[in-house]
């Protein structure tokens, strides 16, 4: 079958076109940007790319067009789909019918912790020889990439593992359910549950929905792993649960704690502990373990293949990543945009250097909070840092008034090379400088590095 992709170069479309072409379909696509790193990915696939989203190329004449969610009604090559009857569908539903369905599926679904954790599973069931496939948003150091196929997909009489991210964002311009509602899981891990994506929810209680409408999806022989902290999730449990239920963090199968980087998993009704050394930070990176730790036990794994797992997981690009140390001076790349998990991640990082200053550096960059819906709770969320720096530009709301409680500890800044330079200006040796943003930042983290070189 030959597939054409709109929104190719986009983590989870790009994630598609490498398991379709795995999986012995001809594909190609088009964006709007065509750039590395995932265009030099695709390109080394044998993957043809298409720069636009010109008319003329339905003259491909593919058998379907795989349709991603940054496009919407308007776009030229979308109308001409539509003009000339052609097939087309969206990314999750080609996903369902095409992968999924050969496979038994962990989904990893909540506001936080979706690509640690997914990406710790795939990792865990790759190491005990379940060589399972993959889709997450993201690159573990481990895996090396993003996206994969099982090793034994459709040649073997047993199906194999597929772990995906299952992201409550919408599907596509004509399928306004979030993606995870077509992956039919047979374990689906909720791990928190937050109000986010304001350009597409009105409010929690229509996140919790969508989060609901997952759970009518799960066989009966499925599970369900949630976090039985979280009220909101919680409410969505009330609903009703047709499935086993797993929770973790104070029940589940076994007990994990951390001290001075050594985790300790412990089974609850049985002599079996392991301990082991732990390489992630903060209590959600132990939250994103449990949750994994139930999940993997529901799969059948035992406990020496999942301390293994464990500890031999490294973490995340983007989460946490050193990018570089000068003088002394260490600076980190993290995704982190949504106030709890800014917060998470300063405390993570204090717990491990302790009384040395963290410079926390802030893009508020999501829809979400480009249209202030956390204007209000931001301030606390980087209250534990030393100083905190912001980026002002293209912001539609006062960040001035929102972070003034930071006030003698509070740089704002609406050009980057300035803010680099004030950065520079402050930061001294011992120092850590947090980088948070949930896109490129315009390259200030090597222009960070190359200014504090100078």
């Amino acid at each position: 079958m030959h597939i054409h992709i709109l929104g190719i170069c986009g983590t989870f479309m790009g994630g598609i076109a490498v398991i379709a072409k795995e999986a012995g379909h001809h594909v190609t696509g088009c964006d709007a940007n065509v750039y590395p790193p995932m265009s030099t990915q695709l390109k080394e696939q044998g993957i043809h790319l298409i720069e636009g989203f010109a008319a003329e190329q339905i003259n491909l004449k593919p058998d379907l067009f795989v349709i991603g969610n940054v496009v919407s009604r308007g776009n030229p090559l979308m109308e001409a789909i539509l003009d000339h009857d052609l097939n087309y569908v969206s990314g999750p539903q080609w996903l369902s019918e095409h992968i999924l369905k050969h496979c038994r599926t962990l989904a990893v679904a909540g506001t936080h912790g979706k690509t640690t954790t997914s990406s710790m599973a795939a990792f865990i069931l790759d190491q005990a020889g379940y060589q399972p496939g993959f889709l997450i948003g993201g690159v573990a150091h481990n895996l090396k990439v993003s996206a994969r196929l099982p090793k034994h997909f459709n040649h073997s009489q047993e199906k194999p593992w597929f772990v995906i991210e299952a992201d409550e964002y919408d599907t596509a311009f004509f399928d306004k359910r979030s993606k995870f509602i077509h992956y039919h899981p047979e374990v689906a891990i909720l791990n928190n549950l937050e109000f986010d994506h304001a350009d597409i929810f009105k409010d929690i209680e229509a996140i919790k929905t969508q989060f609901h409408h997952l759970i009518r999806t799960i066989p009966a022989k499925g599970t369900v792993v949630y976090n039985e902290k979280d009220d909101n999730l919680q409410d969505v449990i009330d609903q009703g649960v047709w499935s086993h239920l797993a929770p973790f963090q104070e029940s589940g199968p076994y007990q994990l704690s951390v001290n001075n980087a050594q985790m300790t998993l412990n089974h609850q009704h049985s002599q079996l502990t392991r301990s082991f050394s732990w390489q992630l930070l903060g209590a959600h990176n132990e939250a994103n373990a449990k949750a994994v730790v139930t999940a993997l036990s529901v799969v059948g794994l035992d406990i020496d293949s999942i301390s293994r797992g464990l500890e031999g997981f490294t973490g995340i690009a983007r989460r946490m990543e050193v990018r570089g140390i000068v003088n002394d001076i260490t600076v980190y790349d993290d995704f982190a945009h949504h106030p709890t998990a800014i917060a998470t991640t300063i405390q993570g990082l204090r717990e491990k250097i302790h009384h040395q200053r963290i410079l926390a550096v802030i893009e508020p960059r999501s829809n979400t909070m480009k249209q202030g819906v956390w204007a209000d709770t931001l301030a606390q969320s980087l209250s534990e840092a030393d100083h905190v720096f912001a980026y002002s530009a293209n912001i539609g709301w006062d960040i001035d008034s929102a972070l003034q409680s930071l006030s003698n500890k509070l740089t704002i800044l609406d050009d980057l090379d300035q803010l680099v330079s004030a950065i520079c200006k402050v930061a001294k040796p011992g120092d850590h400088v947090l980088v948070m943003s949930n896109g490129g930042f315009g390259g200030i983290h090597e222009r960070l590095l190359s200014a504090l070189q100078q």
